[in-house]
């Protein structure tokens, strides 16, 4: 693409130059990232195409798909010719990607260890500014029948109802969980907190004969698993 079109409308270029036209005649594998963010922007603004200001928020990251996946809603408005409607669709699909990366894990595998829970869970937890706690519902094979978000928090903290839990294992017919949440702040080491969280889901459990498997911490480095760590 010659620098030609640089600082024009989309819809003033050449067909061959339009990202659509592009990805409807080559595939979507033949659009670099900015041009596909540009499809998602729809629009520029004066003096800027979309794809200008898709190279300008991809710059920002050092070209990195994620830490640009970790960008807020207020982030991305923070960026000229991004309003609110341009940064909620972004978002849209960033989370639609992580949605179908948790599927996939979903369905390649049984969760029989700490690291096939972690690979379910670390696209929905590892890169969050603030703390989830999310359950994974298995059945007597250990196949996911469920996973779900039970509590959001802050920066330094989220807990979780064990009467929620147990009675979403219920209605699943649920035979074992693991639960599993994050800490922002790289810290692996479970707090107090999270040790008297995690007894109370193991006794309530052991009453109805629901065995909680696992509790993982969850940083964008790694985990910590209370169940390998013989805590549980």
């Amino acid at each position: 693409m010659g620098s030609s079109v640089y600082g024009r409308a989309i819809k003033d270029w050449s067909e061959d130059d339009q990202p659509r036209a592009k990805m409807i005649n080559k595939g979507p594998s033949a659009l670099s990232d900015a041009e596909l963010l540009s499809i998602l922007m729809g629009s520029g603004k004066t003096g800027q195409s979309a794809l200008d200001i898709s190279r300008h928020i991809l710059e920002s990251v050092s070209h990195n798909l994620l830490e640009f996946s970790r960008l807020s809603i207020d982030d991305l408005e923070g960026f000229e010719g991004v309003g609110p409607a341009k940064a909620v669709r972004l978002q849209a699909a960033l989370e639609l990607g992580r949605r179908r990366e948790l599927a996939g894990a979903l369905q390649r595998k049984m969760v029989s260890s700490s690291s096939d829970a972690y690979s379910v869970l670390k696209s929905k937890l590892s890169d969050l500014r603030h703390e989830e706690f999310w359950v994974l519902f298995l059945n007597n094979r250990n196949q996911v029948l469920a996973q779900q978000r039970i509590s959001k928090g802050g920066l330094s903290g989220t807990t979780a109802d064990p009467r929620e839990v147990f009675q979403i294992a219920l209605r699943l017919q649920s035979t074992g969980i693991i639960l599993a949440h994050n800490h922002p702040s790289g810290a692996l080491r479970p707090s107090a907190s999270d040790d008297r969280l995690t007894q109370q889901m193991k006794a309530a459990g052991e009453l109805l004969v629901i065995k909680v498997l696992d509790h993982l911490i969850i940083t964008e480095s790694g985990y910590f698993s209370y169940s390998d760590e013989g805590e549980l």
